[in-house]
Formats: C-alpha cells, sequence, structure tokens
C-alpha cells in the first residue's frame, strides 16, 4: 500500500482487530454463541480475521455470514444463509463508519428476530454520524473534514491498511 496519507499500516490493522477480539470476549463472557456479520466486501474480511483471533479463546459457537446491500436501494438486504437470531449475539462488522447510514440498514435484518445482543464493530470510526449508530469496537477515531474519505484496502482475505484521501 502507498504510503501517501496512510493512517493505518497493515499490521497495526492486525493489532487493532486483535485488541478488539479481546474486547469481544471480555464483553460477552458467559455467552454461547457469536455471530460476525460482515457487511460484504471489506466487512466481511474483517468479520473473519475477528473469527480467526476468537477460535482460540472464545469456547462457545462462532458463527460468520455477510451482509449484502444494495447502495442504491438499501432497502434492499441479503443475508448469506438463513439462521434463526434469536438469543444470539450479533456482532455488525464493517470497515469505516462514515455516516452511520449503512450500519443502520444492516441492522435491520436483525430486528425481525430477538437477539440477546446485537453489536458493532468498526476498524475506521470518522466523526461525521447523520444516523444514531455508535460502534461498540472501534479500531481508530479519525477526525476528517466532510470532503475527505477513509478507504480501507483490502486483499484477498487481509487488511493492507487505510489511507485518507
Amino acid at each position: 500500500m502507498a504510503s501517501d496519507n496512510l493512517i493505518l499500516t497493515a499490521e497495526i490493522a492486525r493489532k487493532k482487530l486483535q485488541r478488539m477480539a479481546f474486547e469481544i470476549i471480555e464483553n460477552n463472557i458467559g455467552e454461547n454463541e457469536i455471530i460476525l456479520a460482515g457487511i460484504k466486501d471489506s466487512g466481511l474480511i474483517i468479520a473473519n480475521i475477528i473469527k480467526a483471533f476468537l477460535q482460540d479463546v472464545f469456547k462457545g459457537k462462532i458463527s460468520v455470514i455477510e451482509i449484502d446491500i444494495d447502495k442504491k436501494d438499501p432497502k434492499k438486504i441479503s443475508l448469506s444463509g438463513s439462521k434463526n437470531f434469536d438469543d444470539v449475539v450479533v456482532i455488525v462488522t464493517d470497515d469505516v463508519a462514515n455516516s452511520g447510514r449503512t450500519l443502520l440498514y444492516a441492522l435491520k435484518p436483525f430486528m425481525e428476530f430477538y437477539p440477546k445482543k446485537i453489536q458493532v464493530l468498526v476498524l475506521v470510526e470518522r466523526s461525521h454520524k447523520e444516523f444514531p449508530v455508535a460502534p461498540d469496537y472501534v479500531g481508530m477515531s479519525v477526525a476528517t473534514a466532510t470532503d475527505e474519505k477513509i478507504i480501507v484496502e483490502t486483499n484477498g482475505t487481509e487488511i493492507l491498511g487505510a489511507k485518507l484521501v
């Protein structure tokens, strides 16, 4: 990843994800099941990385599902596979929290059930909330101008880093 405007290296991103995995364990002691619901692409990569960190320590069942949100019509949301989300912990994962809109829509499919908890994890949080979604787990908070963007770059199953553009 080019170093122009780099705010997060692959190594630091990995350490932040590992720290957040430990926070998940601390906040979910005694739970039997955690479902990591990754928003398509980067959020799903993050969910799988978190699962790998959790597997060695968390005693319950850990599942990963994908949330696919149609950007042109965000009311159209699909989940990979059907599942009953009653009485489980659901953690929605994404790369960057901008306005909160995507995260808010991502919560919708779980509202048809009675999950024990719904939590949100993001690698990078910006301070431009328009919707009332506050992540429970944040790798890094960045104050940005409204016209700036944060891009998390990936390669296959890895996070390469994040940059401000």
